[in-house]
């Protein structure tokens, strides 16, 4: 008689991919992104992170490229979770203060940023948590390094990654 298999501990939700930005521009940048990912994956129901290579890039303000601002390091990781997507926001405003986020300027210079850009093919515009990120499809550090991992994405509304980095590089 084969064995019973008994039934998974923490049932409920399907697991979702989820594509999260990572970002900082104070202290030490890299470190900072890997233990940020680290902390991801420890997180309860997250089953998997991958992470892009990171990118350095120059830091964005409200109105355009600052070369005089310190740069920032860029990355993407996709997690899959079975946490609810304002759970995982949560959890992830969480990391960020564990690094010492402090927001007192819009787009201002952070020890870390962790934006939720996509959860699966979730679409919102409750203020709390708009999916996918409204701002996602202009900025190459996280379309490039997210079309690094998944070839054939898609930012649900807004077609293929690889199509919108093909727009934006033009």
């Amino acid at each position: 008689m084969p064995p019973i298999t008994p039934p998974d501990p923490r049932p409920g939700r399907d697991a979702v991919t989820a594509v999260v930005a990572l970002g900082a521009n104070l202290g030490d940048r890299a470190q900072t992104i890997q233990k940020a990912v680290e902390r991801i994956s420890r997180l309860p129901l997250v089953d998997d992170v991958r992470l892009s290579d990171l990118h350095e890039t120059v830091a964005l303000r409200p109105d355009g490229p600052d070369p005089d601002a310190p740069a920032y390091v860029n990355a993407v990781a996709l997690v899959t979770t079975r946490l609810a997507p304002q759970v995982l926001l949560g959890l992830l405003h969480a990391i960020e203060e564990e690094h010492g986020r402090e927001r007192h300027a819009r787009w201002g210079d952070r020890t870390l940023d962790l934006d939720l850009i996509a959860f699966g093919e979730v679409r919102s515009d409750d203020q709390h948590v708009r999916l996918p990120h409204p701002r996602a499809a202009e900025r190459l550090f996280v379309l490039e390094p997210w079309l690094s991992l998944d070839p054939d994405a898609e930012l649900p509304g807004r077609g293929r990654v690889a199509d919108l980095v093909e727009t934006l590089r033009a």
